[in-house]
């Protein structure tokens, strides 16, 4: 009895094979670095081969593509797949794109000071203190003497 296939597990590539992706062509590099791109190719490969399948199963090709759901459903994956690698290969790699930078964290940081000095009467006292120097408390003692009371049975003048 003849052994099954087993499907093969990708293992992780040696220095001798990055060098080799170094050399090969940009599509082949694109079609090795990029999973969702190989999981493209696989797809419709896998749905080609298996619409290939029913549709050489000995009926008139004309019936089986317009009557044949599961041909049909398989086609549509097959050309949606080679579609979506298409235009991978087509697109330039995505890279990430950096969102400010030090210009945003430096507006980050000034929003957070601002905050923080309408937020915090302690904070606000300091930076004045700081700026404008230490305010100076002293206690108030009047130099002239309070006015007499008026006698209670006295007209007033």
């Amino acid at each position: 009895m003849p052994s099954r296939s087993k499907k093969t597990i990708a293992a992780p590539f040696s220095a001798v094979d990055i060098d080799t992706i170094k050399k090969a062509t940009p599509y082949i590099q694109r079609l090795i670095q990029d999973a969702q791109l190989r999981q493209n190719v696989r797809t419709a490969f896998d749905s080609s081969r298996s619409a290939y399948a029913r549709l050489s199963n000995g009926k008139p090709a004309t019936k089986v593509l317009i009557e044949d759901k599961k041909l049909q459903r398989e086609l549509r994956e097959a050309a949606n797949a080679l579609r979506d690698a298409s235009s991978a290969l087509g697109a330039p790699p995505k890279r990430r794109r950096r969102r400010g930078g030090l210009k945003r964290s430096l507006l980050l940081l000034a929003v957070a000071g601002a905050l923080a000095l309408v937020l915090s009467e302690g904070l606000r006292s300091k930076v004045l203190d700081l700026l404008f120097g230490a305010e100076e408390e002293f206690d108030y003692s009047s130099s002239t003497a309070p006015a007499e009371p008026a006698p209670v049975g006295a007209p007033a003048a």
